[in-house]
């Protein structure tokens, strides 16, 4: 695989994670559930 086909692929990778992502928070918001999330090695619930 050349060089600008991994580039292309990996934005393409990265535009549709932050795509979930923001569809992830959109359900959570409506269903008034809480997000789950790793931070400082820690398990932290968070509500939207």
């Amino acid at each position: 695989m050349k060089t600008e086909a991994k580039t292309d692929t990996k934005t393409k990778i990265l535009f549709g994670l932050d795509l979930v992502y923001e569809k992830m928070l959109a359900f959570k918001k409506q269903k008034n559930s809480e997000i789950i999330i790793w931070r400082d090695d820690k398990i932290v619930r968070l509500k939207p």
